[in-house]
């Protein structure tokens, strides 16, 4: 499954061991390193898109940065969307795509719905 690419923390431990069961069911995906790579603005919409979510549900409100940005529950898409762009941190972790397809590896056995 070549079109199987993991949105990737390797000092998570939910990032690690998504990634671990995906090499155990055989499956090597694309990784990318988000932090050193961020999603464009483009690509977190289609991710929000295919999770069906709204943008705050792929935040990490806890995190100092979403406080220290005066983000909120109540921000916009738009503001929250380039919030992620601007401090990839603040995006929940781990993102598995496979084609149209994603799911948050939290917990890790939830990606294997769209494998």
């Amino acid at each position: 499954m070549s079109n199987v690419k993991i949105w990737h923390n390797p000092k998570c431990s939910k990032s690690r061991a998504t990634m671990a069961l995906l090499l155990e069911n055989g499956i090597e995906p694309e990784v990318m390193d988000y932090q050193k790579t961020p999603p464009s603005a483009d690509e977190l919409q289609q991710v929000i898109t295919a999770l069906d979510i709204r943008a705050i549900d792929l935040v990490r409100t806890n995190e100092a940065a979403f406080k220290q940005s005066n983000l909120s529950k109540n921000s916009s898409d738009a503001t929250l969307i380039a919030a992620m762009v601007a401090t990839p941190k603040l995006i929940e972790r781990p993102v598995v795509l496979n084609g149209q397809k994603a799911a948050i590896g939290r917990p890790p056995e939830s990606v294997l719905k769209i494998l």
